[in-house]
């Protein structure tokens, strides 16, 4: 056999020898990886934990075969064994939302969302009707107030019609279309309708009409809003004397927001105390300076004044800051963090319990009113708010 190429050279002993080592040496490696890896998930599934499993399957295939009607689909499976677990701890306020409300309930918190502008009013006839905001997407878009709402991207409402679910199917991404057809007089009519960031104020002002030297204010919610809300109401306001801060009916929301809302009317100092399972503290202050300080101020308050609500009630009330007018609130006095999940559901858990300034802790006992007013405010009367401007005014 002839070749133009010349034979390669035979390679040197201890070339055979440094392979054989290194093919030793990868061998023992992978062993020795192995051999921990099924160590590591010996010790993290127990047999205690294999067994459990066990039982859960061993439950479920007794009844794919022996249950009589529909069966819930996998991911529903999933959230109801999550469900099942977490209210073994016995806390209610460490729970699991699903995606879709837990989308709608980070929009409360950030204070804003993509939407159409338009208020929808589930009618006793169980259809929506349509009341846009002036300036907003859907006004703009010609959307008139009392459209009834028939269809969103083609597809027919029921009847009656799931006012969430047509909430939920209206918002989206910002910059994203959506098409509704509604109702009016008779007549269909459709519209293309590109979402805009709608924002969800939190906090409303005035001034009082009986009381011109004397300011309202009614926070809704703790949002990511509500400091700025709140200093625009305050430079609005700031000629006035006295000051009746509503937080009535207001369920709580960011603990930040709270901070910063104390912070208006505290020259410094403490605001809250935030205690962890491990013993360890973290102290809340305010900022020097807060541009509330010399107005006199009563706040008010009721049994659905609660969470960060009730901090801002009780660093107030602590300090000597402000008095408490109405009912007794709430008392929820734990803090969580919410953790959004890989599909975007989301899990509430409880890590702190906070203490107001002078050492209370109020859960399940919440805050006692300085002046209590036991009568709830209708649209003619206010006994609460009557309660503070007398208050407020006796000098």
């Amino acid at each position: 056999m002839s070749s133009n190429q010349a034979p390669s050279p035979t390679p040197p002993w201890w070339f055979f020898l440094a392979g054989a080592v290194t093919a030793l040496l990868l061998f023992t490696l992978g062993a020795a990886s192995s051999y921990l890896y099924l160590k590591s998930q010996e010790q993290t599934q127990t047999p205690e934990t294999a067994t459990e499993m066990g039982l859960l399957a061993e439950a479920w295939a007794i009844i794919e075969k022996e249950f009589m009607g529909p069966l819930p689909s996998p991911t529903e499976r999933t959230y109801g064994a999550i469900r099942g677990s977490i209210e073994t701890l016995g806390d209610p306020y460490t729970y699991f939302v699903e995606p879709e409300p837990a989308v709608r309930e980070q929009e409360q918190l950030q204070g804003h969302f993509g939407g159409i502008g338009a208020r929808l009013e589930l009618q006793e006839d169980g259809r929506i009707y349509l009341f846009p905001l002036i300036e907003r997407p859907a006004a703009r878009a010609g959307v008139q107030k009392d459209d009834i709402l028939i269809a969103i991207d083609g597809q027919p409402l029921p009847q009656p019609a799931d006012l969430d679910d047509a909430t939920n199917r209206l918002r989206g991404e910002v910059g994203s279309v959506v098409r509704i057809t509604v109702l009016r007089d008779g007549k269909e009519l459709e519209f293309e309708i590109r979402r805009e960031q709608i924002e969800l104020p939190s906090v409303q002002w005035r001034r009082l009409q009986n009381a011109p030297e004397a300011g309202y204010i009614r926070i809704e919610r703790f949002s990511a809003l509500t400091d700025k809300e709140l200093t625009e109401a305050l430079a609005e306001l700031s000629d006035v004397r006295y000051l009746a801060l509503d937080l009535r009916g207001n369920p709580g929301g960011l603990l930040d927001a709270a901070v910063a809302v104390s912070g208006h009317f505290l020259d410094g100092g403490h605001i809250l105390t935030e205690r962890h399972a491990d013993g360890s503290e973290k102290v809340y202050t305010a900022s020097d300076g807060g541009d509330a300080l010399e107005v006199k101020l009563a706040v008010l308050v009721d049994g659905g004044t609660a969470s960060a609500a009730e901090i801002v009630a009780g660093a107030l009330q602590d300090r000597e800051r402000a008095i408490l007018v109405g009912q007794q609130t709430y008392g929820k006095g734990s803090i969580q963090r919410i953790h959004r999940l890989s599909d975007n559901s989301a899990l509430h858990v409880t890590f702190a319990r906070w203490y107001t300034p002078k050492g209370h802790q109020i859960d399940e006992q919440g805050l006692t009113p300085d002046i209590l007013v036991e009568e709830h405010p209708t649209e003619e009367q206010d006994p609460a708010l009557n309660k503070a401007l007398e208050y407020l005014m006796k000098d």
